[in-house]
């Protein structure tokens, strides 16, 4: 079996041709190549969650491995991993996981994002984008961050592209009503600060 040489000139079809060949080496090339925009994806879809995050890009990329000849190239590989990546939350969310269960408390990642380093202002934004329901933050992740429509989001999510429209309303209602929440709780503390 012949090794593609692996650099980056190699096209995502070259290289999935030599995967598809067993050749792990153009395998690790493409995981180089998408594993950093994956991984975003599976970050906000999973509440931000770091350790969740991570299980599902692993997952990814797995299922990536096993089933490559089944891409048909039909559209970007990304939109293929990342309709991957929509799938194993999905279906994590429909197993009802104790993870689930976790992403309720909007303080669980608090250490997380302080830890990276984020803005208040970024913080106050993936906060609202966690706070949102399942379905809504899949919407508004997938369109507003990653620009799909909303046919390719009814393709990868299994819902109608009427609902993702509606999905995508209501996730910006309740990020605009979030964020003006905690505008006004700021407004609040340095009120009594410049009274103090």
């Amino acid at each position: 079996m012949g090794t593609v040489a692996v650099n980056q000139q190699a096209t995502d079809l070259d290289l999935i041709a030599a995967s598809s060949a067993g050749d792990q080496s153009a395998f690790e090339q493409l995981f180089r190549r998408y594993h950093a925009r994956i991984y975003a994806l599976c970050w906000r879809l999973c509440g931000n969650d770091v350790h969740w995050a991570e299980d599902v890009l692993q997952d990814t990329f797995v299922q990536a491995w096993r089933n490559l000849g089944e891409f048909r190239g039909e559209s970007a590989l990304t939109t293929w991993l990342h309709r991957l990546a929509v799938n194993i939350v999905l279906a994590e969310r429909r197993r009802g996981s104790a993870r689930l269960r976790q992403l309720s408390d909007p303080m669980a990642n608090e250490d997380v994002a302080v830890a990276a380093g984020e803005t208040h202002a970024d913080h106050d934004l993936e906060a609202a984008i966690t706070s949102l329901p399942p379905r809504a933050r899949l919407v508004l992740v997938l369109h507003e961050l990653h620009g799909y429509s909303h046919v390719e989001i009814a393709s990868m999510s299994g819902m109608a592209a009427g609902t993702s429209r509606a999905q995508l309303n209501r996730a910006r209602n309740l990020m605009q009503q979030h964020l003006q929440q905690d505008l006004a709780v700021n407004n609040q503390g340095q009120e009594v600060n410049t009274h103090v």
